[in-house]
């Protein structure tokens, strides 16, 4: 009797937890849903008076002007955002959970995904849960690849140097570009556009050729966000 009264001391707890866990998503993908109904009421009786929210642009915002940017979509704007990846860890009285929101957004006839990771912090006061920190990263996804001409493709081909110790070789084979690093495996390379190259996964990142005043390529800069590192042709 008293093993299975002990294990029910256990268990009652974990399940509250569970409980919990299933009500703050529920909460979460309400909020996301009043973003898309413009409906600022849900986020006003969610969020704590001291609410803070960092988000996808760094902009940081109170409650009050959190609140008054739920408003309803501009004509020819629709779309959805859904909860999803969500994991939610427990410190008492307070919680800490991380998701994706998957949007998909129709932008006058055009259709338009994008996914973002939040982090948010809620606390329990007098038997509910308020919502009292947010903050959003948009993830960032491959661009569409474009094919280009082969001479175009051909052009980019070459060694390319930033220092005597860091060189970058581009290479083509069976039609496809392909980058290395100071001899190290080739990556494959796609292009978004004519002179902007990337590699599929590396979405943060371009290379952006740079030519002369005769059209001859004489380099590229690796771009990274807004950081430029110069890379010179041989």
């Amino acid at each position: 009797m008293r093993h299975w009264l002990g294990l029910l001391v256990l268990l009652i707890p974990a399940a509250a937890r569970a409980d919990d866990g299933d009500l703050l998503r529920t909460k979460m993908q309400a909020l996301m849903d009043a973003v898309s109904d413009g409906n600022a009421a849900v986020w006003s009786k969610t969020l704590d008076p001291g609410f803070t929210m960092i988000d996808e642009a760094g902009e940081v915002s109170n409650y009050t002007q959190t609140v008054a940017q739920v408003t309803p979509l501009p004509k020819g704007l629709s779309g959805t955002i859904t909860v999803t990846e969500w994991h939610v860890t427990f410190f008492g009285d307070t919680a800490v959970e991380t998701h994706l929101d998957d949007e998909h957004e129709d932008f006058h006839g055009q259709q338009l995904h994008a996914l973002y990771r939040s982090t948010g912090t809620w606390r329990k006061e007098g038997g509910d849960w308020k919502l009292i920190g947010l903050q959003t990263i948009a993830l960032r996804q491959d661009p569409p690849a474009v094919a280009l001409p082969d001479a175009l493709s051909d052009s980019y081909v070459g060694r390319y140097r930033v220092a005597p110790d860091y060189e970058y070789v581009i290479s083509k084979e069976d039609g496809r570009l392909y980058g290395a690093t100071n001899g190290g495996k080739p990556v494959e390379l796609k292009a978004e556009l004519a002179d902007v190259l990337f590699v599929p996964g590396q979405p943060r990142s371009r290379k952006i050729f740079q030519r002369d005043a005769s059209g001859a390529i004489t380099g590229f800069v690796s771009r990274r966000e807004e950081r430029d590192v110069v890379f010179t042709r041989e």
